[in-house]
């Protein structure tokens, strides 16, 4: 596995990395593995492949913020990432790791290695619902997977110095609730890990240890992918 510390300048960019990196996997005919950290520029909310954007955004706030909407090509519900907040994306092989084509081991195989390289600086961390970090009933990572042929994408959020009232001010309630979460609104739900951005980046280099060297990354079919797909409107409000 390899390292990759990139941010690019757009969320639409961003988002376009970890589809390309998935892509470039796909087509090398052999494993590649990668684990990405960035962290965003700006503030931008990032709905799921299938969500309705009218159900989960309040978009309305979010223009009058200027906070972008975009969609990615994965599942789960909508966020609002930005700085403050530590993304990570791995691309892993199927080959390799063939257990993981079921996905709720692959939620298992990523999450547990994260909740054990972060609890180990912050007591308390658990795996909670189907994809989601929590400190007690506290959450501070929710995530997400994309399942192709030969390998996974599999990226998510790492809250620790967010503004966390963005988070209703720019979310509706999610039409798909954790037990765990009994009812509660995004203030009463959602926290900030008790550590910086450095120490967060060295528990997630831990939990995966890729080779720490920062690996090449696919440009032209990231650039390809922010127009075509990830910064056009059309993708966006497709539902």
């Amino acid at each position: 596995m390899h390292l990759l510390e990139l941010t690019l300048d757009t969320p639409a960019e961003n988002l376009a990395v970890d589809e390309a990196l998935l892509l470039a996997a796909e087509a090398a005919g052999e494993p590649r593995e990668t684990l990405r950290l960035w962290e965003p520029r700006q503030r931008f909310v990032v709905i799921g492949s299938s969500s309705r954007i009218a159900n989960e955004v309040h978009l309305e706030d979010c223009r009058s913020r200027g906070i972008e909407v975009l969609r990615r090509t994965s599942g789960g519900a909508a966020i609002v990432a930005g700085p403050g907040c530590l993304m990570y994306s791995l691309v892993l092989s199927l080959e390799a790791r063939p257990e993981l084509r079921a996905i709720d081991r692959a939620h298992c195989f990523v999450l547990n290695k994260l909740a054990q390289a972060i609890g180990a600086i912050v007591p308390g961390v658990a795996v909670r619902g189907t994809s989601d970090l929590a400190i007690k009933d506290r959450k501070f990572s929710g995530n997400s997977l994309r399942m192709k042929r030969s390998h996974l994408l599999y990226h998510g959020t790492l809250l620790y110095s967010f503004p966390l009232e963005m988070i209703p001010a720019c979310l509706a309630s999610p039409p798909r609730q954790p037990a765990y979460r009994a009812g509660r609104p995004h203030g009463e739900f959602v926290m900030n890990l008790p550590v910086d951005s450095l120490s967060l980046r060295l528990a997630a280099i831990e939990a995966f240890r890729p080779t720490p060297s920062n690996a090449s990354w696919p440009r032209e079919l990231t650039a390809e992918l922010a127009a075509e797909k990830f910064s056009n409107d059309a993708w966006t409000r497709r539902l």
